[in-house]
């Protein structure tokens, strides 16, 4: 019986597999996989085959787990799961893609344990995929949500934000503007007027009038003897009743009077403190409002213009506070904005243009900035017009003299500023500005300009630093970069690229270097060392060096791989760098090669399509994480094969996976594979890269032997030309073509191409000229065709200037103009062998 009274149905429940645990293995929810240590699988449930399209008989034994992910997810699985998951013996939630046996992806989440032997040896790996292809998608669902979220609730406080400042605006103008039209709906006065304090100048600033035509509309003085300033000093409502009683104490209020023919004046400070304080409240303001007729004011109208003169006061009060808190915000902001336009700029010359064109945009009219360094100095400067030259000469060297700050005033004959540029105890140079005349006796605007001046000071000695340190890590760096690249055996051809990141940063750790271990073997190496600056150049050249110094005859790349390693104990800065290193035998044209967590090589054979190597991968030099063996692959290269070695600059963007790169790569690669090798590798970084680049890019192309029949492809620009003449060049070196004949067809095929180029291509800059070079025994035969439409008469003499050369150099010429274009054959018999 149940707990409830009725019968107990659990009793009879059972669950379709308690008896076939076999049949929960198989259909379970997810897919699983068992594994030995080095990733073949051994065992594989229905769900996962099901998933993926594979048969069993094709995974067990046969694949590796790695080998179903996606390249880039090997190259991943290599330098983050396996190391994963040999030190914590577990991974959790890995996200991985799964490429099925009809190359469809598989989004897959991996959960994998490594379970040991007794002996604490890797027995075997467990993994658990769950397929997430519905997850990502509700995953892209609630983020696009969120940004629309986002997007609305930042418009909403943009709004917000428009609402509070303008709840904080009123300006001291302003209220001003409010208060002095109070008294005529109030008391029916005639007219009104208002005068605010200025501090700074000590005095009463005339600000607005209903009636300006009455009274003395003008600024005075505060120690002024007429009637508004006595009121400002003494601080308390004075009430001018009748003409007579104006004519008695205040001569030019009643001269005032009696031309506006009013009877009765009311002069109220606007002050801060309370109604009924009657000791020396802080005044800022006067409020002097009149009526036509004599009038008396009741003790109630009284207390309510006290009231008035107190609450404008203190309006007026919030109004300078929120004035000045503005002003001090603003500086500040400008003052963020200014150090932030500095810091986006990492040269000095950069850095001072900036900074005077930013002070003439917001503060000044004109600005000066002149340093002292170098042997002639920097001087920059912006707006205008600039004043008197031997009086700023003057007043600089006073600042850099005193090293303090000179100051503008009023009549000074200059009116410029000049900053002393002060940094760690010595004057590196000044800022010399001219600012409006009404900001150069505030206290405030000084104290703005000697923070300025602090920060611009910084800025350019970090600046000035930075040149420096990068001057000296640039020159090490191109010093120790491969300057003696083998470049005279007909055997291979070695083409470089180094192309250092823009923007002024700095150097960083990609490197390069190709040299002979024998007579008949040809080491190759691309590596990136981790870091930026000096440091990473130095720890690039002490690599290299380690790499010649263990590179021989009888170590191939795996060993000096974990030499390296061991190198990496003793220079900690070479921890995990990558690099690529192959070493090629000229005889047997084998090579030899191994990748240390480095991008795979790219290797494009005359026939077929460019190809990723992806064997003999392992983790980057000095890692404690993961399988620490080294392994290397050996594989045979036809002549004419082009091998690219390069660094993750050239293909790793953001927002962009490494797949896609991979893709745009092989396919430019394979695009230029009929382009002379001269200039290649710099085509390949202007093409993928640009010059407007965040990343170092190095590159290595090595053209192993002599391909037996030359076809290239070139551009309607006489600037290939030189590039196929070098291509040429080694080829026809490499045949053994005596100097005479090699020299004669040289300068023939320069004339033919020249000649479609100009005639055949005159008015297409996209014309391409293909150019085919076969040799035998006897004789060199160069075909040049063109597909343009040549101008002029139809005679051979008039297809270009160079014709009679071609006639001279070589033995037999012919052109064929049957179809579009032309195809000139020539022919040149070899020397004595």
């Amino acid at each position: 019986m149940s707990d409830s009274g009725g019968p107990d149905v659990t009793q009879e429940l059972r669950l379709p597999w308690d008896d076939d645990p076999e049949d929960l293995y198989e259909h379970a929810p997810c897919g699983y996989l068992t594994t030995l240590p080095d990733g073949t699988v051994v065992r594989v449930n229905e769900t996962f085959l099901t998933w993926t399209g594979y048969a069993r008989a094709d995974l067990i034994g046969h694949k590796r787990f790695r080998d179903l992910l996606t390249p880039g997810d090997q190259i991943y699985h290599e330098t983050h799961y396996a190391p994963l998951l040999v030190m914590q013996g577990e991974v959790h939630e890995i996200a991985l893609e799964v490429v099925g046996a009809d190359k469809r992806r598989l989004p897959t989440l991996v959960n994998s344990v490594l379970e040991r032997g007794p002996t604490g040896t890797p027995r075997l790996i467990r993994t658990m995929l769950f397929n997430v292809t519905e997850r990502r998608s509700y995953e892209r669902e609630l983020l696009a949500a969120r940004r629309a979220a986002e997007s609305s609730e930042q418009r909403v406080q943009v709004l917000q934000q428009i609402v509070a400042d303008l709840a904080a605006a009123p300006t001291e103008a302003e209220v001003a503007e409010a208060v002095v039209r109070a008294p005529e709906p109030a008391f029916q006065a005639t007219s009104t007027s208002i005068y605010l304090v200025d501090l700074e100048r000590d005095e009463l600033v005339a600000v607005a009038s209903t009636d300006p035509t009455t009274g003395n509309w003008d600024d005075m003085p505060r120690s002024s003897t007429r009637a508004v300033a006595e009121v400002a000093r003494r601080g308390d409502l004075h009430v001018i009743a009748t003409l007579a009683e104006a004519e008695a104490h205040f001569p030019d209020l009643a001269e005032s009077m009696r031309r506006s023919e009013r009877g009765t004046v009311v002069l109220l400070p606007l002050t801060t403190g309370p109604a009924d304080d009657h000791g020396a409240p802080s005044v800022l303001g006067v409020l002097a409002f009149s009526f036509r007729d004599e009038r008396v004011l009741t003790d109630g109208e009284l207390r309510v213009i006290r009231l008035l003169g107190q609450q404008a006061g203190q309006a007026l009060d919030r109004a300078r506070l929120y004035d000045d808190a503005r002003r001090r915000e603003d500086r500040a902001s400008f003052l963020a904005r200014t150090t932030r336009a500095l810091d986006e700029e990492h040269r000095l010359l950069q850095r001072a243009r900036r900074l005077v064109e930013r002070v003439v945009a917001e503060i000044a009219d004109w600005a000066l900035v002149r340093l002292q360094v170098g042997p002639a100095g920097l001087v920059e400067h912006h707006g205008g017009p600039a004043p008197d030259p031997a009086q700023l000469e003057a007043r600089t060297a006073e600042a850099v003299e005193t090293a303090a700050p000179v100051f503008a005033v009023d009549g000074d004959g200059v009116g410029c500023t000049v900053l002393p540029l002060i940094v760690r105890g010595r004057v590196l140079g000044t800022l010399a500005l001219r600012m409006v005349p009404d900001r150069r006796g505030a206290e405030a605007e000084r104290l703005f300009l000697i923070d300025l001046a602090d920060r611009a000071a910084l800025a350019c000695e970090n600046a000035r630093l930075y040149e420096q340190e990068r001057a000296i890590a640039r020159t090490l760096q191109r010093s120790l970069l491969a300057a003696d690249v083998p470049g005279t055996d007909p055997r291979f051809v070695v083409e470089t690229h180094y192309q250092a990141a823009a923007q002024d940063m700095e150097v960083g750790g990609d490197w390069y270097d190709a040299f002979l271990i024998t007579a008949n073997k040809l080491a190759v190496v691309v590596g990136d060392v981790v870091g930026r600056g000096i440091e990473a150049a130095t720890t690039m050249g002490q690599l290299r060096s380690a790499i010649r110094a263990l590179a021989s005859a009888e170590n191939g790349p795996a060993r000096l791989l974990e030499g390296l390693d061991r190198f990496c104990d003793r220079v900690d800065s070479a921890r995990m760098a990558t690099l690529v290193y192959a070493e090629v035998d000229l005889l047997s044209s084998e090579m030899a090669f191994a990748c240390a967590g480095h991008l795979p090589p790219l290797l494009h054979e005359p026939a077929g399509s460019p190809q990723y190597l992806l064997q003999a991968r392992s983790a980057p030099l000095g890692s404690r994480a993961g399988d620490l063996r080294r392994v290397e692959h050996r594989m045979r290269l036809p002549a004419g094969s082009r091998l690219l070695l390069y660094t993750d600059g050239l293909i790793e963007r953001r927002g962009r996976g490494i797949d896609r790169g991979f893709e745009i790569l092989a396919r430019e690669y394979a695009r230029l594979r009929d382009a002379p090798l001269k200039g290649l590798t710099a085509g390949l970084a202007d093409t993928l890269v640009g010059r407007d680049h965040g990343d170092d890019v190095c590159l290595l192309c090595l053209t192993l032997g002599t391909e037996e029949r030359l076809e290239r492809s070139i551009g309607a620009d006489p600037l290939q030309i030189a590039l196929l003449r070098a291509d040429m060049r080694g080829w026809l070196a490499g045949h053994g073509v005596d100097p005479d004949c090699l020299n004669a067809v040289l300068l023939a095929c320069s004339e033919a191409v020249a000649n479609s180029i100009e005639h055949g291509y005159e008015d297409d800059p996209f014309g391409v000229v293909d150019v085919v070079a076969t040799i035998s025994s006897g004789t060199v035969e160069i075909r040049v065709t063109d597909r343009g439409r040549w101008r002029g008469p139809g005679s051979d003499v008039a297809r270009g200037r160079g014709l009679q050369l071609i006639y001279e150099s070589m033995d037999e010429v012919s052109f064929d103009r049957a179809g579009e274009g032309t195809t000139v054959i020539m022919r040149r018999h070899r020397g004595e062998q």
